[in-house]
């Protein structure tokens, strides 16, 4: 899967990180980052659940 992050929607609220932190990032700065654009299949669910939980729903995967 690729993780695609809409910057424009994104508020860095951290939802994403709580359930995927090897993929997602909140740094010092504020600002969500993506660290893993490509994780491997053992991710798949999670992924599937941080862009059902994104309040703005600013991320998106592409299988």
């Amino acid at each position: 899967m690729k993780v695609n992050v809409d910057f424009d929607l994104c508020t860095s609220n951290a939802v994403c990180m709580g359930i995927a932190p090897e993929v997602f990032e909140v740094r010092e700065d504020g600002f969500l980052y993506v660290i893993n654009e490509n994780p491997g299949p053992e991710f798949d669910e999670r992924l599937r659940q941080a862009v059902q939980g994104c309040p703005n729903g600013a991320i998106s995967i592409e299988e």
